[in-house]
């Protein structure tokens, strides 16, 4: 099921991307008038961004087992989408290049299901999280051929977490460091730039909190010492507004 939702919303977002395709095959001989032809060339430009997103957990356990014979084992079955926005400031390097800067709020929720070995029995976690990011990446554009010009970045972005909130099983860190990387498309409209977009981010840090003095039952402990770390991962679909 993790699997399909992956599969699905990656096709969703390249078809996205490839939308302008025919239409440029059709008319590929066939220059047109050309909306805002030097907004790429400013040294600066902004605007702001909306999106969906996917949040997901990898988790490397160990099997650990209590004197009881319990072994708890967690994965994440299902995700609910989460919701994006954010401002954009982006700024001229090359005819080719750019450096973006994306402060962005993300809105979502890991749901979690452990499964006990011994017995069968499940227990269930959902983690709510609101990410405050602030991506610093890098975008290569193709040469612009009429109001399109399709793009690929990626970049850097560290993470923190507002809403990190004790939990009986597993509990993450606040800050976490993501690595990313996508592709895109810009569209000149008339009065402003549209720029859909799918990337992939994955946790570069451990976000595993191990240290759970807050937990005085020995029995809620086997959570914590099932796992050895933890990683986040994202897959984001952001339409950004110039």
């Amino acid at each position: 099921m993790k699997t399909t939702h992956y599969y699905i919303i990656g096709v969703l977002g390249a078809l996205l991307m490839l939308l302008p395709c025919p239409a440029s095959l059709v008319h590929a001989q066939t220059r047109k008038v050309m909306n805002r032809p030097y907004i790429d060339q400013r040294l600066f430009h902004y605007g702001f961004l909306a999106g969906m997103h996917l949040q997901d957990i990898e988790l490397e356990q160990n099997g650990f087992s209590d004197e009881a014979g319990n072994q708890w084992w967690a994965e994440t079955p299902n995700y609910e989408p989460g919701f994006s926005v954010g401002i954009l400031g982006e700024f001229y390097l090359t005819k080719n290049l750019a450096l973006r800067i994306i402060p962005t709020l993300h809105f979502g929720t890991k749901n979690l299901t452990f499964r006990n070995e011994l017995d069968k029995s499940t227990q269930h976690q959902t983690i709510k999280s609101t990410y405050v990011t602030i991506p610093v990446d890098v975008k290569f554009a193709a040469e612009r051929f009429n109001n399109y010009r399709p793009y690929i970045m990626a970049g850097i972005t560290p993470a923190l977490d507002l809403t990190v909130k004790k939990h009986k099983q597993y509990l993450l860190r606040q800050t976490d460091l993501y690595l990313e990387a996508g592709i895109g498309c810009d569209f000149y409209l008339p009065f402003f730039k549209f720029i859909p977009e799918v990337k992939f981010m994955y946790g570069l840090s451990n976000v595993f909190n191990k240290n759970r003095s807050d937990i005085t039952e020995e029995a809620d402990l086997i959570f914590t010492q099932s796992v050895n770390k933890a990683r986040s991962k994202m897959i984001v679909i952001t339409f950004y507004f110039e």
